[in-house]
């Protein structure tokens, strides 16, 4: 009788156990389910655009085309902010290296210095394959106008004389579009965690193709 009721309390006590373990199953599995967030104002999308890559190829919105895609905006030849981020950014792209569905763009504030050639030697040091991601330079209008309007940063002339980097500001942030062209997130370049949450992000867009 003892023992009966010693077996009855061990069935019990893991049929508790199982459920407090699929609840919590259930619950980690909800949130990694949990979709992104859209930014902007309803339908907001990126709109056309046409820049020059570091090898010389014109990149416009039909490269991106039912891609996911990381955005920065930087300079070849600053020396503040812009080397941590893309040294960070670098960690995310090793992620994702030769996967033809992720793409990262990064635009210059400074076309006057970042030529194609000044940008290709730029993109060596990550070994960046100029397929997959694209340093930037082009009409500095329309790069400041494509930040503002399509990907809702900062990029312009630094008319105060308070930036450390030249006489441009441009955002620390990467903004995360996916295949319809949509902002999913936003994160600060200069945070290696915030390169986790970014890759995370990625592989939710990822499945979500499949």
């Amino acid at each position: 009788m003892k023992n009966k009721k010693v077996v009855i309390v061990l069935l019990s006590f893991f049929i508790l156990l199982s459920a407090a373990f699929m609840t919590y199953f259930y619950s980690v599995t909800k949130i990694e389910k949990k979709p992104l967030p859209y930014y902007g104002q309803a339908e907001h999308r990126i709109r056309p655009f046409s820049f020059v890559n570091q090898v010389g190829e014109t990149v416009t919105e039909q490269t991106t085309k039912d891609k996911i895609y990381v955005v920065e905006y930087f300079f070849a030849t600053c020396e503040g902010i812009c080397p941590k981020m893309n040294e960070n950014l670098n960690t995310v792209y090793q992620q994702f290296k030769g996967n033809k569905d992720v793409l990262f763009l990064s635009h210059t504030v400074d076309p006057e210095e970042d030529s194609t050639e000044a940008l290709r030697k730029y993109a060596l040091q990550f070994e960046a394959d100029p397929k997959q991601w694209h340093f930037l330079t082009g009409d500095k209008k329309a790069l400041y106008d494509q930040a503002r309007y399509s990907y809702l940063i900062s990029a312009l002339d630094d008319t105060t004389g308070l930036s450390i980097d030249k006489d441009f500001i441009h955002d620390n942030h990467f903004v995360l579009v996916d295949q319809d062209a949509r902002i999913r997130g936003v994160y600060d370049g200069l945070l290696p965690t915030e390169m986790v949450r970014l890759v995370t992000d990625i592989k939710i867009l990822l499945q979500s193709k499949d």
